[in-house]
């Protein structure tokens, strides 16, 4: 009798290569946001792959920060190197416009774990001249890897290979999460990543690294016979001068913010929602351990 095998495959990355773009394709979903700007994942994202045989438990994690600004950074940080103490498989996305995919110290940390390691070189369709027999041959490798792609993270059909390879090398195990769950985090974790994706979107500068979203309030009823939810949302901002650029002139932004999160949100809740957004100032919260802890981090 065949037995069931799974196992937790970490995505780890520098900023912007593509890590949150894979996790969804893999998983088929959206549950990682992602953006054209660098730093965009803060927190682990639990992605998961079910069919009646196998379980891929996915770990988006936050792009490897070379030199932290902040205290938050240190602990985005924290997570990447935690991947190895849980990680059965390790799969590395690189840009494949960078000439410095990874950095000496996570190259050796890498090369040290005895864990399978595949290497991901994403955005091909950015060089579409390009022959892949010589990218991947001229590739730098100061990591022996096991398995080597050239995708485009974009396109469904070029992630299918990775899922095949999984499969086929992941370790005896027991279902680690029902089969119909495609994350372990709820909806108001989702909701307020929702919302941080609209400040991405509409704000530039430092105003969307600025910025945390708590999710105050998620009360679910029905609505002409039809489920409603009433959300309540608070952007904390790290400098006072920040707050009315966050509102605009006469509410104009905030409310922009709010009417483009309330169509991604109900597009994914797949029901009506009423939404609301307070500002908040809480002065340097990245390097506030109190506020970090209470912000989940």
């Amino acid at each position: 009798m065949e037995k069931h095998k799974s196992g937790y495959v970490n995505i780890l990355g520098k900023p912007n290569a593509g890590k949150s773009t894979l996790l969804n394709a893999l998983v088929n979903a959206s549950l990682s946001i992602t953006n054209k700007k660098a730093q965009t994942t803060r927190r682990r994202i639990i992605g998961i792959y079910s069919d009646e045989m196998h379980q891929i438990v996915f770990s988006d994690t936050p792009g490897i920060i070379e030199q932290p600004s902040y205290r938050m950074q240190e602990k985005m940080n924290a997570y990447i190197y935690q991947t190895f103490e849980d990680a059965d498989i390790v799969l590395y996305v690189a840009d494949i416009n960078d000439p410095q995919p990874w950095n000496p110290e996570i190259s050796k940390i890498i090369n040290q774990s005895n864990l399978p390691k595949i290497l991901i070189i994403n955005k091909q369709d950015t060089l579409p001249n390009q022959n892949s027999a010589d990218t991947i041959k001229n590739w730098p490798y100061p990591v022996s890897w096991d398995q080597i792609y050239l995708i485009s993270a974009t396109d469904p059909e070029q992630t299918k290979p990775i899922i095949e390879y999984l499969l086929n090398h992941l370790p005896e195990g027991p279902v680690y999460y029902p089969k119909d769950e495609l994350s372990d985090q709820n909806e108001r974790f989702f909701v307020s990543e929702i919302i941080r994706n609209g400040i991405l979107e509409l704000y530039s500068k430092e105003i969307p690294y600025s910025c945390e979203v708590v999710i105050e309030s998620f009360t679910e009823s029905d609505k002409d016979g039809k489920s409603f939810a009433h959300i309540g949302a608070t952007i904390y901002t790290n400098r006072q001068s920040q707050k009315p650029i966050i509102i605009g002139k006469n509410g104009s932004m905030i409310k922009k913010l709010g009417i483009l999160s309330r169509g991604h949100i109900e597009a994914f809740l797949d029901y009506p929602v009423y939404l609301e957004l307070h500002v908040k100032v809480r002065e340097n919260w990245r390097d506030d351990e109190n506020m970090l802890n209470r912000f989940g981090y």
